[in-house]
């Protein structure tokens, strides 16, 4: 069996449930997880004692490890029953089906708020089985943490905006050819008296819901480019990725806002590349078109952000003279250990190559990210493996530290 990479998690800490209609599957998979160190392991010969296991279970599985097809209930019906069930635990998917139905299943599952942790082929049981978990389990209690993210209220929100509430962080972008720090995206924070510091997940889908969108978008725009000029003063010159959701491009005023605040803070356009999210359905077409040619007239750049998720689609790419794309992190989290996500990772660049656009692969957590990204010759990368999110003031010194990404 391949050596797992070091990690923090001990299998002797976790509850197993294995469930799998093949005794002798059954067996190979309880032993592989008993001689790698597991204590405590329970097995099911099919889906329905499974559900009962789970939900007669006086403490928590950690994790379950399914096959898909099963008899009395298959592995599809089980997964949509342990969701209702609100299984907040990992599961590891097992079948003797080809990849792309363990892929698609995979899909489904996380559809229904399931954590899937990985899929293997029952032929790589042996090789794979006790790596996938090691290098992809998440402790329970950190995944519930996750999910019990409140938004804040409306009032807060409202309040918070004409205020100091709203901040903002900086993830750098790293070049991939050169090993150098190239610029950085905004990212919006919410500093709550109680709560601390706010990711996103808090506020911006309430900002969405009661209208306040566009407020937060120019003042995150006129946040960044304020810093922008601080830097700038000190000889530190970035270019600057900036969120704007898609129906904001269609304001009347909004040109006349991105280019004013440019000139306001004596920032070159040319440093500013405005990223369009697609959390909503672009609903005025002609004139959101409009705009952006507008804006790309006057150098500034356009990415097209989350590529191969939400409304993106290659009508767009053929429409609007894009700049850049990002191409979405669950394709390049996801692409050393499953196909499909690596065959939409590789037809993205070459795609974005034949455009003329510059390619930015988002969510690079590992070494291994990092090459597969650097094979299929993007440009830039922004993930963990480089720098988690910073405030302005940490930026600096992070320039002055950074060695490389592989230091």
């Amino acid at each position: 069996m391949k050596k797992a990479k070091t990690t923090n998690i001990n299998l002797a800490d976790l509850q197993f449930l294995i469930v799998d209609d093949d005794p002798v599957v059954l067996k190979l998979i309880e032993k592989i997880l008993i001689n790698s160190g597991a204590n405590n392991v329970s097995t099911a010969n099919d889906g329905l004692e499974g559900i009962q296991k789970l939900a007669g279970a006086t403490g928590q599985f950690d994790l379950i490890l399914c096959d898909l097809n099963m008899p009395e209930i298959n592995g599809i019906e089980f997964l949509h029953q342990i969701s209702e069930l609100k299984f907040n635990g990992g599961i590891l998917l097992l079948s003797g089906e080809d990849n792309r139905m363990l892929e698609a299943a995979s899909r489904l599952a996380q559809a229904q708020n399931l954590n899937v942790i990985g899929t293997i082929p029952k032929q790589s049981l042996i090789t794979d089985t006790v790596t996938t978990i090691l290098e992809n389990y998440r402790p329970l209690q950190s995944r519930i943490e996750d999910a019990s993210i409140e938004s804040i209220s409306e009032d807060e929100l409202r309040t918070g905006l004409s205020g100091d509430a709203l901040m903002i962080y900086f993830q750098p972008k790293i070049a991939i050819s050169t090993h150098s720090i190239i610029g950085v995206e905004v990212l919006a924070r919410w500093k709550h008296e109680e709560r601390g510091i706010l990711s996103p997940v808090s506020f911006i889908s309430l900002a969405e819901k009661c209208g306040l969108i566009h407020e937060l978008t120019y003042s995150v725009y006129e946040k960044a480019l304020q810093q922008a000029r601080v830097w700038q003063d000190n000889n530190i010159n970035l270019k600057i990725s900036i969120n704007i959701s898609v129906n904001t491009f269609a304001l009347t005023d909004f040109t006349e806002f991105i280019t004013n605040t440019a000139k306001k803070f004596n920032i070159d356009p040319s440093l500013i590349i405005l990223e369009v999210t697609e959390s909503e359905i672009m609903t005025d077409v002609i004139k959101c078109l409009e705009i952006m040619m507008n804006l790309r007239m006057k150098k500034f750049g356009l990415s097209i952000d989350d590529f191969g998720t939400g409304h993106s689609s290659l009508e767009k790419l053929k429409s609007i003279p894009f700049t850049e794309l990002k191409i979405d992190r669950s394709f390049v989290r996801n692409a050393a250990r499953n196909s499909s996500s690596l065959a939409i990772l590789e037809t993205s660049s070459e795609l974005a190559k034949k455009l003329k656009m510059e390619i930015v692969a988002e969510g690079v957590e590992s070494k291994n990210d990092w090459d597969i990204v650097e094979n299929l010759n993007c440009d830039y990368v922004q993930g963990y493996y480089c720098a988690k999110p910073m405030p302005d003031k940490n930026v600096p010194d992070f320039i002055d530290k950074w060695k490389g990404p592989h230091q």
